[in-house]
């Protein structure tokens, strides 16, 4: 199988693609910029920080979104479904993401600490908002 044809069954050739990319970044960027803010940083005046921060956790989660096709109708079809596909490929890619983090590439290091926060605030915001797609395309089916 090419690359492309796997990615075509990755990626629905639909408008949800987009939108499901666009929310995911979204998420993440709230996730950062309310961090930074948390931290006592001004992501307005420093949107470097913001980019260098959302930066592997976007990379990461692009990563395992793709191989993992929650970029696809099928992946908010139910709240069932995005919970089962969303909070799993959203474990793998915060260690990812971290991963990459502590990597000289990025050198943002990490802690245990930020580890768990990300899992779980920013686990809330991404799969939160996939949790609100999928009951507002259950209730209007």
């Amino acid at each position: 199988m090419s690359t492309s044809t796997y990615l075509r069954t990755r990626v629905d050739r639909r408008p949800l693609a987009g939108l499901l990319a666009v929310g995911d970044a979204i998420a993440l960027a709230a996730f950062v910029v309310a961090g930074l803010l948390q931290h006592g940083g001004d992501p307005l005046s420093n949107p470097g920080a913001v980019a260098g921060t959302l930066a592997p956790f976007l990379l990461a989660w692009a990563a395992v979104a793709l191989v993992g096709g929650l970029y696809t109708a099928e992946a908010v079809r139910s709240v069932r479904r995005v919970l089962g596909w969303t909070v799993p490929a959203w474990v793998v890619a915060v260690l990812l993401g971290h991963g990459l983090r502590a990597t000289p590439l990025f050198d943002g290091g990490t802690t245990v600490a930020f580890v768990l926060v990300t899992l779980v605030v920013g686990g809330l915001l991404v799969v939160g908002w996939r949790l609100l797609l999928a009951v507002s395309t259950e209730n209007a089916g």
